[in-house]
């Protein structure tokens, strides 16, 4: 085979949540921090996203992840997490995925029962604990960055929906949080498409139209996604709630959504409805789940804030080597509207 660039790459999904991970094949930028890399891959090396994420090689559905040395001494790897339209600083759904491939592949050994696992991210060092009882890893755990609150039941104008109530929080990501009985359309699958729609609106609006930078880092400044929340009910005694992401260019996440939970239970504190310690359970479009609570409170930047711990479960797909061959036309790879919402 006439391949360039043959890059190894696992393929995982987190509760339905397609996360690949990059394995070999990259040598990672030098960087200061974290955050630098994924700026410096984002500036520098945006053909690696383009050829794995883009048709024909990638698709709609997938994010991929950059194994890489840590930088802070304390952590055992770091990640770089690549999304169709956004490098973000922290992904639930992705570290969960990374962490299980690391372990399984070896490149972080696995420690007993409850291996810990230290994960230097853009947004900060993650603290895990991956169930490795049996030799394999069944589930992980980590605590989340500080989340908060950024904008508390906004009144937002969007265009073909009218003045809709919102609110805006940061789990690792910036969400604009909306209730979705304000909204004509349901949790169910088969709106899933005009979730997408109406998602993409909201967030358009958001971004355009509510101010909302982190008070640590500056350079965080973008609302990147819509999450839709349904009621809060309470099963077997436990808060239990459904919800849905739009991961832009347009698609639906397919697990519970790591950093919208940790946005989700910064908002439900903040409103009295979920407590220190008290269990909460997210759930997806496919019914799957997050099983989450808050161990603690912080501040960022003078901004009340409170620190997610989440559990879920990864799977692997699959491993492959992907390249380009030198005649190919499409090294970078493409998008059509057909697939790639616009």
């Amino acid at each position: 085979m006439r391949l360039d660039r043959a890059i190894t790459v696992v393929g995982a999904h987190a509760e339905g949540e397609v996360g690949r991970v990059i394995t070999g094949g990259v040598v990672a930028p030098a960087a200061a921090s974290m955050f630098e890399r994924m700026q410096n891959i984002e500036r520098d090396m945006p053909w690696l996203r383009d050829m794995l994420l883009f048709d024909p090689r990638g698709s709609v559905n997938a994010a991929v992840n950059l194994i890489t040395p840590p930088i802070d001494p304390a952590a055992d790897i770091g990640m770089i997490v690549m999304e169709s339209d956004f490098f973000v600083p922290m992904s639930g759904s992705n570290l969960i995925c990374t962490v299980t491939v690391a372990l399984e592949t070896g490149i972080v050994p696995m420690k007993g029962a409850a291996t810990p696992v230290v994960v230097d991210t853009p947004a900060g060092l993650v603290d895990v604990v991956a169930d490795c009882s049996g030799g394999v890893c069944r589930s992980v755990t980590f605590r989340n960055v500080p989340s908060f609150v950024m904008h508390r039941d906004a009144q937002l104008q969007v265009p073909g929906l009218g003045t809709l109530r919102v609110d805006v929080a940061y789990g690792g990501m910036i969400y604009v949080l909306v209730d979705v009985a304000d909204l004509p359309v349901t949790l169910e699958r088969a709106d899933a498409r005009r979730l997408v729609e109406i998602g993409e609106q909201i967030k358009a609006a958001a971004a355009s139209g509510l101010n909302s930078v982190h008070p640590g880092n500056p350079e965080i400044h973008t609302v990147n996604q819509t999450e839709f929340t349904g009621p809060l009910d309470r099963v077997d005694g436990v808060p239990t709630s459904k919800n849905a992401v739009v991961v832009s260019p347009g698609r639906l996440d397919r697990c519970p959504c790591g950093t919208g939970t940790s946005a989700r239970m910064a908002l439900l504190h903040a409103r009295g409805e979920l407590s220190v310690n008290e269990r909460f359970v997210h759930t997806s479009i496919l019914d799957t789940r997050f099983d989450c609570r808050i161990v603690g409170t912080a501040s960022v930047g003078g901004v009340p804030a409170v620190v997610p711990e989440i559990t879920g479960r990864a799977w692997i797909t699959g491993i492959g080597q992907y390249g380009v061959d030198p005649d190919d036309p499409f090294p970078r790879g493409y998008r059509l509207a057909d697939t790639w919402f616009r």
